[in-house]
């Protein structure tokens, strides 16, 4: 099948190389022609796990290409995806002018019957919207299919090859069958394939990124009430994760959530909830919570200083918002830098992939070391904000001996604190004693 992807970020460059992984003909569109260019040379603009691999292998065997040549590739196509971005405005609600451009523009270049598919996380009506947009500009019959990702950074790959399930939102017979076709390599193993009304399908994706987020907010707030009253957090979630009815996803405590999801659809499902009139006292909760976790991390690093903090070498180690990605947007590290900088401090970072990024943002504000004890150097402090799995069990002795002041602020608790203290480390973590 020819399938055309408009837009080449995160979700288009994942979908697009995995369709073309199974043997479809793939072209993805972006505007930018330097973008383009370098992707044609398989030099890709993001850090995914198992991707530049697939890349490069169909870019050779010319199942893969990338063009700026929307009309062409949207002239030869049965499957249009829509994969562009929906950022959050101020208000809170989804920027949706991405969409609706190019939705313009792919009705513009039809040149027979398409199926357009929105793969875009987007509020209830967008499919309506796309639907009478197009169907103003275009005499071509069409299909309007809600197809919401469900692509976790840093394993986007394994989760579109090997889905825990597929949502089609379409009420045609004929283009839902074109869709399972479409996904048929992809659950072999008997995953299900959704169908449902397109209101429900575009309600889906925002239901399902909100659930995760109140449990970690949750998480968080247990572990505050443990840390008050002398609990450990860790022996919580042992308890609820051994019941069946909760399962073990998501229940680990830390500086809350962040990226490009989480953050933008909370706060854009509570927005489209109140242009109806409905309260959202639990989705308000749960980004306020979620902010708060990070405030704490930050107070707690200061309030240990006090006014000294001016005066110190604090390192960090993981600046993305979690591992296996380098993207920063809305990352615990943003706060944490931030409120370092402003106080005068000393800021030498370390993440395995994000460092770039982190230089880009912050210039020579802040040190970027080339490796993960290279940071500790002279370091008064050692704040974890991510956790990459090269921190989970360092060289204890080599921290020890590299820095000034033997404290770590452990904002994932990949360290124990019965282990800091017998190392003699002075040590904070999520919902647990200090030490």
């Amino acid at each position: 099948m020819k399938v055309t992807v408009v837009g080449t970020g995160y979700v288009g460059l994942v979908v697009g190389t995995c369709f073309a992984e199974t043997g479809h003909t793939v072209r993805c569109i972006d505007i930018d022609e330097d973008k383009v260019a370098s992707l044609n040379e398989g030099k890709l603009p993001i850090y995914e796990p198992g991707l530049e691999e697939l890349v490069h292998r169909n870019l050779e065997e010319e199942r893969l290409t990338f063009t700026t040549d929307l009309e062409g590739a949207v002239a030869d196509c049965l499957c249009v995806y829509l994969c562009v971005g929906t950022p959050r405005k101020e208000t809170g609600e989804a920027d949706l002018s991405f969409t609706l451009t190019a939705a313009e523009q792919v009705a513009r270049a039809m040149t027979g019957y398409r199926v357009i598919v929105n793969k875009s996380t987007c509020p209830l009506g967008t499919a309506k919207k796309l639907d009478e947009l197009i169907g103003g500009i275009t005499s071509h019959p069409y299909d309007v299919v809600v197809n919401p990702e469900f692509l976790r950074q840093g394993a986007a790959v394994d989760d579109f090859m090997r889905p825990d399930h597929v949502v089609i939102g379409s009420d045609d017979v004929r283009v839902q069958e074109i869709m399972k076709e479409l996904y048929a390599p992809f659950v072999r193993t008997g995953k299900p394939i959704l169908v449902m009304d397109i209101r429900s399908a575009e309600l889906v994706k925002y239901a399902t990124n909100a659930m995760l987020a109140t449990r970690i907010s949750f998480m968080n707030e247990l572990a505050n009430i443990c840390e008050a009253f002398g609990g450990d957090i860790t022996h919580i979630r042992e308890g609820l994760a051994a019941d069946s009815r909760f399962g073990t996803s998501y229940l680990f405590p830390g500086l809350g959530y962040g990226g490009s999801c989480l953050p933008k659809d909370v706060s854009a499902l509570a927005h489209i909830a109140k242009d109806k009139g409905l309260k959202c006292d639990i989705l308000d909760a749960v980004g306020v919570v979620n902010e708060r976790q990070k405030d704490m991390f930050v107070e707690r690093i200061l309030g240990f200083y006090g006014d000294d903090i001016g005066k110190k070498r604090i390192a960090i180690w993981g600046a993305s918002f979690k591992p296996k990605t380098d993207d920063l947007r809305d990352g615990p590290s943003l706060k944490l830098i931030d409120a370092l900088i402003k106080k005068g401090s000393e800021i030498v970072v370390y993440d395995p992939v994000a460092g770039p990024r982190v230089r880009d943002r912050y210039g020579d504000k802040v040190t970027i070391a080339e490796k993960n004890y290279d940071a500790l150097q002279d370091a008064d402090g050692l704040a974890v904000v991510t956790e990459w799995n090269e921190f989970r069990r360092p060289d204890y002795s080599k921290m020890a001996s590299l820095m000034r002041e033997k404290v770590i602020f452990d904002g994932r608790n990949i360290y124990t604190p019965d282990m800091m203290k017998e190392l003699g480390f002075r040590y904070f973590s999520i919902g647990r004693q200090a030490v």
